[in-house]
C-alpha cells in the first residue's frame, strides 16, 4: 500500500479519535476545561472547551497535511522513511493520549481547578509515544538505499557541435511556504489591528519577527537552478533572486545523488563553504565537486540531466 495512503487513512482516524470523544463527552465536562499542569498534580491553565478542541485538531492537521504533502520525497531514503513514519505515528499517538488524559482528568467535574493529572499517566503517555516512533521508524525503514555512488562514472550528456543546450529546473519547499503564509497571514492581521487601534505594546512588539518569517519563507520558499554556457545559476525565491552564480571553469564533475534533511543537519543551508547543501526537501540532489575539492549539493528535480550537461559542457570547454 502506498505510504501516502497510509498517512491519509491514519489521518482521518486520528481526527476522528480527538473529535469525537470530548463530543460524546461534552454535557459531563466542566467549562472551561483544565488543560495544563505545572510540576505538580494541580492544574495551572484553562481553555474554552471549543478552543481546546479546535487547538488539538490543528496541532494534528497542520503536521499531519505536510507530511502527506512531502511523502513522495520525504520515503526516497532509507533514513527518510524511517524518520517520515516515526514521526507520523509518533504524533497521532502522543496526541491521542494527550486528548484522553485531559478528558480523563476533567470528567464529571463541575469547576477546571479539581482536574488532577499524575505523574505515571504522563509517563505511560511518552512511553507509548516512543514505543510508536521506534515500532513505525522500524517497520517503515524498507530495503537498504541503492543509490550510486561518488567513485561511479559520472553522466554526460552528448552535445552535438555548435548546439546550445539549457537545463532549468524548479523545486518548491512546502514547510517554507507554509512558514511564508503564516508570517504574512500574522503580519496582516496584526498590522490591521495596529493601524485601528485595537492593539499595541507587545503584541506589535512581534511584527518584526512576523516580517523577518516572512522575508526568509519566501526566499526559502523555492529555488531555480539554471546550467547554460558558462555556468551555474542558483535562484532563491518566487523571482530567483537572490541568485548565485557558479563559473563551470570552477567545477570538476557533478553527480546526482540521493540525500535527506537527517543527514545533513535539515533544512535550509546546510554546512559550511566548500561543504555545503541547499536543503529544500529530502530526496534528488544535484552535487557538484570543484576543482578545489569542495562539494556543493542542491536538492532539485531532474538532477541527473543537470549533471550530464554540466559534465558534457565541462569537457567541451577542455577540449577547446
Amino acid at each position: 500500500m502506498k505510504p501516502r495512503v497510509v498517512a491519509i487513512g491514519w489521518g482521518l482516524a486520528v481526527t476522528a479519535v480527538l473529535l469525537v470523544p470530548p463530543l460524546a463527552l461534552r454535557d459531563r465536562l466542566p467549562e472551561p476545561l483544565a488543560t495544563h499542569w505545572g510540576s505538580g498534580s494541580m492544574p495551572d491553565g484553562s481553555m474554552p472547551f471549543t478552543s481546546y478542541l479546535l487547538m488539538v485538531v490543528l496541532l494534528w492537521a497542520v503536521p499531519w497535511l505536510v507530511m502527506v504533502a512531502v511523502a513522495g520525497r520525504a520515503i526516497t531514503r532509507r533514513q527518510g522513511r524511517m524518520v517520515w513514519w516515526g514521526c507520523l505515528f509518533a504524533l497521532g499517538v502522543m496526541l491521542t493520549g494527550v486528548n484522553a488524559q485531559t478528558l480523563a482528568a476533567n470528567l464529571d467535574l463541575s469547576d477546571w481547578t479539581g482536574a488532577r493529572l499524575t505523574g505515571w499517566q504522563v509517563a505511560v503517555m511518552l512511553l507509548a509515544t516512543l514505543a510508536a516512533a521506534v515500532l513505525a521508524g522500524y517497520l517503515g525503514r524498507g530495503a537498504p538505499d541503492q543509490s550510486p555512488g561518488q567513485d561511479a562514472a559520472p553522466p554526460r550528456m552528448r552535445l552535438r557541435p555548435g548546439q546550445r543546450t539549457v537545463w532549468v529546473s524548479h523545486v518548491v519547499s512546502v514547510l517554507a511556504v507554509v512558514a511564508a503564509l503564516a508570517g504574512l497571514a500574522a503580519l496582516a492581521v496584526t498590522g490591521t489591528l495596529f493601524l485601528v487601534g485595537t492593539v499595541s505594546g507587545p503584541l506589535v512588539a512581534l511584527l518584526p519577527g512576523f516580517v523577518i518569517i516572512s522575508v526568509v519563507g519566501l526566499a526559502g520558499m523555492s529555488l531555480t537552478v539554471t546550467v547554460s554556457g558558462d555556468s551555474l545559476v542558483i535562484g532563491f525565491g518566487p523571482f530567483g533572486w537572490p541568485a548565485r552564480r557558479i563559473p563551470l571553469s570552477r567545477i570538476e564533475q557533478a553527480w546526482a545523488e540521493e540525500r535527506s534533511p537527517a543527514q545533513v543537519g535539515g533544512w535550509g543551508l546546510r554546512g559550511l563553504p566548500g561543504s555545503a547543501t541547499i536543503m529544500l526537501r529530502g530526496g534528488e540532489c544535484l552535487v557538484v565537486r570543484y576543482h578545489s575539492g569542495g562539494q556543493l549539493a542542491i536538492s532539485i528535480d531532474d538532477a541527473e540531466r543537470g549533471a550530464s550537461l554540466i559534465n558534457a559542457l565541462i569537457t567541451e570547454r577542455a577540449e577547446l
